[in-house]
């Protein structure tokens, strides 16, 4: 993919359901509160953390270029 994320979880949305973990344990982890936060937050794209958005049951994770902030996840309409 060769670009870099800006990777946030909007804590207040966050059901803490652990999905994103399971998706991309690399990319994501649960706190003590079991809300979920990214363990990189501008990492190189993967699939794994694509994955993990996408899998969100409350859309909590947002993912946007570095660079230029345009919306990855969710795609803007």
């Amino acid at each position: 993919m060769g670009d870099r994320w800006r990777v946030e979880v909007d804590r207040g949305v966050c059901i803490g359901s652990g999905m994103c973990v399971n998706h991309a344990p690399e990319g994501f982890a649960l706190d003590t509160a079991r809300q979920s936060h990214p363990r990189i937050a501008e990492p190189d794209a993967n699939e794994p953390t694509l994955t993990a958005a996408e899998g969100c049951p409350v859309e909590a994770i947002t993912i946007t270029l570095a660079a230029t902030g345009e919306a990855v996840f969710p795609p803007e309409e």
